[in-house]
């Protein structure tokens, strides 16, 4: 696994390049010279192990102690876990009880611009960025003829930047789905001479869209890349995003291109659903057929506080939750759901659809207090147990991978799509909704018609089958319930939730940013410039 073996590479690495953060205002931690660092070739790939390693590590040191970002909890930051408490916390699927700075307000949606979370992701950003911007200037073909580089690495290093502008163009799609329009900073701008200029929402969205285009075919076909890297699938999986969002994000649809893209995920062959659902999120889940683009995680070599490490501790606890069950040595208690989500599903029993894995002993359905841990049910989806019941290598840090993307969601993406009138086949995609469901309910009798098959049905859909994924707060906003309308407990800062003004379907730009980058313009409603 890519990222779980090249770690201590990676680390020497990011020290002796001494490009952390060149973009983002951050001050390199090393004058190394980059022509030491890369007198052995083997640093190409580690390097572009850093990037991906990005993804969930926090730090040089790992799982804390040397942090990339200052100024905020090392584990907070964390990229996985920074964006999954936006996309989740201010929705109708999760509530976080702890009352740590800037929790609570994402829970009600009552953030500011000074909210460590907000501010946290939206470095992370920037920082990844700023790491591929780095490795794509040392990787120049003026740069590999200086140090002689052999022909084999020159061959190997041009997937390897294909690669590194697929992530890069990843945090650029969170960019534009958060904040809207930001700063594009590529390999391009001269470092440290000048703070970057801002770009429109659009703007930002056609440069994640050109440069994903543009390294399509140079990427590895669906399925062929090592396990833990990108690969064409990932690509358009992303394309897929951005178009299934573009209404939002530039005013108009392109909902047959994701019938376009979804297609050739599905048609590539490349991937299946898993057998069991619950495959997907336990310690083995490296296996499942399923997932196309996961963030490693591994309990020996990449601990952090993030990612599956949060999301599967945070969501236990009490005196009647074994944490043990789930392979964890205890339980952090704080995640659960709201009763919206519960309801959702067609019982209160978990015997029914096996999406519905709600633990609710000693646990009250609805949330009568955002920080009480039993209010609400909890929801223990991401466990550090094999699906033949073995545990991982460590009780803190899980060996379970977080799937950012995996084929359920393109399925439900084509059928969205055609039920939006975009084309494609109806009968395929009340296929692929029933697959789904089949999977859940372990027979057919769950199963939907064509004229069942609505927008709406889909948001709903979407809701059991991706639950506590990060992809909530786009679902809702592309159907016009994140903010204005759609009420659940804690939203407005209302136990029994109200609604709140439209200016929140975007993130406000941190103020520590518009502090020192002059150039920069607060969203509409957060006040200041």
């Amino acid at each position: 696994m890519f990222i779980k073996r090249s770690l201590r590479a990676v680390l020497f690495i990011t020290l002796a390049v001494g490009l952390l953060g060149c973009d983002a205002g951050v001050q390199p931690r090393s004058s190394a010279s980059p022509e030491t660092a890369f007198q052995d070739e083997s640093s190409y790939r580690a390097f572009l192990g850093k990037l991906y390693g990005g993804l969930v590590l926090t730090g040089q040191d790992g799982p804390a102690g040397n942090p990339d970002l200052q100024l905020i909890d090392e584990g907070f930051s964390q990229y996985v876990r920074a964006y999954w408490q936006l996309q989740e916390l201010p929705t109708d699927e999760a509530v976080l009880a702890w009352g740590d700075e800037g929790i609570q307000p994402l829970n009600k949606q009552q953030w500011t611009p000074a909210n460590p979370f907000v501010e946290a992701m939206y470095n992370r950003i920037f920082f990844q960025a700023s790491m591929v911007n780095e490795f794509l200037r040392q990787t120049t073909e003026a740069k590999l003829n200086e140090r002689g580089v052999s022909e084999d690495m020159r061959q190997r290093v041009q997937q390897f930047r294909a690669e590194a502008r697929f992530l890069r163009a990843l945090s650029y799609w969170h960019g534009v789905d958060l904040f809207g329009g930001m700063p594009i900073v590529t390999e391009e701008d001269e470092i440290g001479l000048q703070s970057p200029t801002p770009n429109t929402r659009e703007e930002v969205f056609n440069f994640v869209e050109q440069e994903l285009l543009a390294i399509e075919d140079q990427m590895p076909a669906p399925g062929a890349a090592e396990y833990g890297r990108a690969d064409q699938a990932a690509v358009w999986m992303v394309l897929s995003k951005l178009y299934l969002n573009a209404e939002v994000y530039v005013g108009e649809p392109h909902y047959e291109e994701v019938i376009t893209y979804t297609d050739k995920i599905i048609g590539s062959e490349a991937y299946e659903l898993a057998d069991e659902y619950m495959h997907n999120f336990k310690a083995d889940n490296h296996t499942s057929p399923e997932v196309i683009f996961p963030v490693p995680q591994d309990g020996e070599q990449t601990r952090t506080y993030g990612g599956t490490t949060f999301l599967g501790h945070a969501a236990i606890g009490g005196g009647t939750m074994n944490a043990n069950n789930y392979g964890f040595g205890g339980g952090w208690w704080g995640l659960r759901t709201t009763s919206n989500v519960v309801n959702r599903y067609p019982s209160d029993s978990t015997d029914v659809d096996s999406r519905a894995i709600f633990f609710t002993q000693g646990q009250s359905k609805e949330v009568g207090s955002l920080t009480s841990f039993t209010e609400g049910y909890a929801l223990p989806k991401y466990q550090n147990v094999t699906t033949g019941g073995e545990k991982g290598e460590n009780s803190t840090f899980p060996d379970t991978d977080y799937p950012m993307f995996r084929l359920a969601d393109a399925y439900l993406m084509y059928a969205e799509a055609v039920a939006r009138g975009a084309g494609g086949s109806m009968s395929k995609a009340v296929g692929l909704v029933n697959d789904l469901r089949e999977r859940a309910y372990g027979d057919p009798s769950g199963n939907i018609t064509a004229s069942e098959l609505t927008p709406e049905f889909i948001l709903d859909e979407r809701g059991r089958e991706l639950v506590w994924e990060g992809h909530r707060r786009s679902d809702l906003i592309r159907f016009n319930q994140f903010s204005e309308n759609g009420t659940w407990s804690g939203k407005g800062g209302s136990i029994e939730g109200t609604t709140t003004q439209g200016f929140r379907d975007l993130y406000p730009v941190p103020e520590s940013q518009l502090q020192v980058n002059e150039n920069l313009e607060q969203n509409p409603g957060y006040g200041g410039s």
